[in-house]
């Protein structure tokens, strides 16, 4: 996410604890939240399809093939 869209959020939170906001911009402000924990999900889901796992035995099993088994 863009550091321009995260500062417009943190900007947003602040006016809404000192004066509060408008529709317009209570709608902003939850549609940019919505954007910036689908970003954090994606990032983590990224980082997790990315581990590897060192077996007892060895083997070296990538997480995400563990998880399509459980599945």
């Amino acid at each position: 996410m863009e550091e321009s869209r995260i500062a417009r959020i943190n900007e947003l939170y602040h006016k809404s604890q000192a004066e509060g906001l408008t529709e317009e911009e209570a709608a902003e402000q939850v549609r940019l939240r919505a954007e910036y924990v689908a970003a954090v999900r994606a990032n983590m889901r990224g980082q997790l399809n990315n581990i590897k796992i060192l077996e007892k035995d060895g083997s070296v099993t990538e997480l995400s093939s563990k998880q399509k088994k459980l599945n």
